[in-house]
């Protein structure tokens, strides 16, 4: 299989801005465990291993176990091993990132806004949608997460 472009070298201003939305959400309020279950969730849904296997390998630097990590995919069913604010934020991930289903359903932004206040959600959403273009990046160029020894 022939080996496909790198967009941060084809298209450096577009990576650029892509880092500073990045930036932006690593300096918002929303917590760096939060942060990294957002990033899990949405790369599994897309499909994007690349993105999957560095945000579990950061996820776990955190202090997040493996089981937790592992049953992102399944946190409906995980019982208490995940908050309500984690099941929240998880909701909206999913929502956002197949926006195509329903959108943001009103009641799943009616308790982000009550659980989070506006500007918090505003990060939330943004952090999710960051993930999501890096997701398309990833399996667009088919990036693949380097192999375990």
């Amino acid at each position: 299989m022939k080996k496909r472009i790198s967009i941060g070298k084809v298209q450096p201003a577009a990576y650029k801005a892509m880092v500073g939305l990045d930036t932006f959400v690593g300096n918002s309020g929303i917590d760096k465990v939060h942060r990294e279950l957002i990033k899990i969730r949405a790369s599994q849904i897309n499909g994007c291993s690349y993105c999957v296997n560095e945000h579990s390998i950061d996820a776990r630097k955190l202090g997040i176990t493996e089981q937790r990590v592992y049953l992102t995919a399944a946190w409906r069913e995980a019982g208490d091993i995940y908050t309500e604010t984690e099941r929240l934020i998880f909701q909206m991930t999913e929502e956002i990132t197949l926006i195509h289903q329903q959108g943001l359903r009103e009641d799943t932004y009616e308790k982000a806004i009550t659980t989070f206040g506006e500007e918090k959600t505003a990060q939330i959403i943004m952090a999710i949608i960051t993930i999501n273009a890096w997701n398309r990046i990833g399996v667009a160029t088919e990036m693949h997460p380097a192999k375990a020894d």
